[in-house]
Formats: structure tokens, C-alpha cells, sequence
């Protein structure tokens, strides 16, 4: 069946989105969605995100990182899709 097919998020978001609480936003967002993964402050200023989950609920992540907390200004957001690993078991803020 289709809808539970799993894909996988890769994603780059850039603009002022450290230090606004872009990370705790994504992993309550992404849990709340039911998706597993990370996301990770980079040290170039930006934050990465890698996803799994079904492809709707991952659509309505990468809709919410594009406007991100209250306090973020995302500039860009540079995704990708590919199949599922299976390697997650929940989504955690990595440090």
C-alpha cells in the first residue's frame, strides 16, 4: 500500500535558525508526526535534518522547517529524498 511506504529526508536549512530553538521546534514537530531521525546544529551556521517516516507526514515536516519557530528567519531549505533506512528509532536533537 502506498501510504506506508517509508522515504527518507535529507535536508539543509539555512538563515538565523541556531540558538532560536530550531532543533527543539523539529524534533517536537517530527515527533508529533510520528517520524524518526536527527537534527543537528552545523558548524557553517545552518541546521541538518535527516528523516524517515511516511511521505505525507515528511512533507508536513519540511513545511514546518520552512517557517521554523517564532524567533527563526529561514532563508533556504535544500532538500532530498531517498528510500528509508530503517536505522532510527526515534527523532533526537544530536549534539
Amino acid at each position: 500500500m502506498e501510504t506506508d511506504t517509508k522515504e527518507r529526508l535529507s535536508a539543509q536549512i539555512t538563515g538565523r535558525v541556531q540558538g532560536v530553538g530550531f532543533r527543539n521546534f523539529t524534533q517536537m514537530r517530527a515527533r508529533q508526526l510520528g517520524l524518526t531521525g536527527w537534527v543537528r546544529n552545523e558548524s557553517d551556521g545552518s541546521v541538518r535534518l535527516e528523516a524517515e517516516g511516511p511521505r505525507g507526514a515528511l512533507e508536513d515536516l519540511l513545511d514546518a522547517v520552512h517557517d521554523g519557530p517564532r524567533t527563526a528567519r529561514v532563508e533556504t531549505v535544500e532538500a532530498d529524498w531517498t528510500d528509508a533506512t530503517g536505522e532510527f528509532d526515534v527523532f533526537r536533537v544530536r549534539r
